[in-house]
């Protein structure tokens, strides 16, 4: 890509910059933030990393909107972050008021690009955005499932010891307690994890993965994960950008797909040159359907509050 633009120049804004720079993923990466001074200051210190990394990237920031200007992806990760105790549905009301204001520059300024929301309530966000801008469900997305599932199969290779090179998770769902890891679709290299692993491990990493986010929050207290969000950004960047064809988890626009419309929420897509260029419908059995639609449920209550 010529540019990528990132509104937000927090921690997961930084550190996705960090991640995208380092694998010369754009020409240009700009970051915007509303804050005089911080997105400067965060592009300037990555920018001084290039001759030690080795990454020809530029880098530019600003407060002022107009940096994003012709951006051909813009990653929105500005928002109100959660606190120890909070879930990501209570920062939507003042995450809506952030992102529609920053749909209104996209618009002025980056009218062409496509849109990867990372902002929590993500599913409900992203929802927003396409009602908001009107534009196609290829060009709009959010980044949950695969960090939802980076977790996942991180917590599998810790509980069998075995290489991460060899592990392959999937979560799907809203990004929240009730996303729906699919044990089903999970393996060892092609070999089912029950041959590893028993059901009480099991269930134990499915409550874990649920709770991943939350548990580092506890942790760390003063702030919420970074590192992991940032990286499965520029999984799905680098799957845009380089053309990759990849089938990666993401928030998508469901219409008609597994018996849901109207919504958005993770679900196996392709993404390539063309975003978000199409869902992949698997066969569930009744209990994991049954899981996803109870995950479904809690986006639409959160929607009905944007009625």
């Amino acid at each position: 890509m010529q540019k990528i633009a990132i509104v937000g120049a927090g921690r997961v804004g930084e550190s996705t910059a960090q991640f995208l720079a380092r694998r010369d993923l754009a020409r240009e990466i700009a970051l915007l933030d509303v804050h005089e001074g911080t997105a400067a200051g965060a592009a300037l210190d990555i920018q001084e990393t290039a001759p030690l990394l080795g990454f020809d990237t530029r880098l530019t920031g600003s407060h002022e909107a107009d940096v994003i200007a012709g951006a051909e992806l813009v990653i929105i990760t500005a928002g109100l972050p959660r606190k120890p105790g909070m879930s990501r549905s209570d920062v939507l009301d003042k995450n809506v008021a952030i992102l529609d204001e920053i749909l209104d520059q996209v618009r002025r300024h980056a009218p062409d690009s496509r849109l990867l929301v990372v902002s929590n309530p993500v599913d409900v966000l992203t929802w927003r955005a396409a009602q908001q801008t009107g534009w196609s469900r290829d060009r709009i997305m959010g980044q949950a499932g695969v960090l939802d599932t980076s977790r996942m199969a991180a917590f599998i290779a810790l509980e069998t010891g075995l290489s991460v090179h060899d592990i392959q998770a999937l979560v799907l769902g809203g990004h929240g307690d009730a996303m729906v890891p699919l044990l089903r679709y999970s393996h060892v290299n092609g070999i089912p994890l029950d041959r590893f692993l028993d059901r009480e491990t099991l269930d134990s990493i499915v409550e874990r993965t649920r709770h991943g986010g939350a548990e580092i929050l506890a942790l760390k207290q003063t702030s919420s994960a970074y590192a992991a969000p940032a990286a499965a950004i520029a999984e799905m960047v680098e799957a845009i950008a380089l053309d990759r064809r990849r089938v990666l988890p993401t928030v998508a626009l469901l219409d008609g797909e597994y018996g849901q419309r109207d919504v958005a929420t993770g679900v196996p897509c392709i993404l390539g040159q063309g975003g978000m260029e199409r869902i992949v419908e698997l066969d569930l059995q009744a209990d994991e359907q049954a899981d996803l639609e109870r995950s479904i449920a809690g986006i639409r209550k959160d929607l009905e509050r944007l009625q």
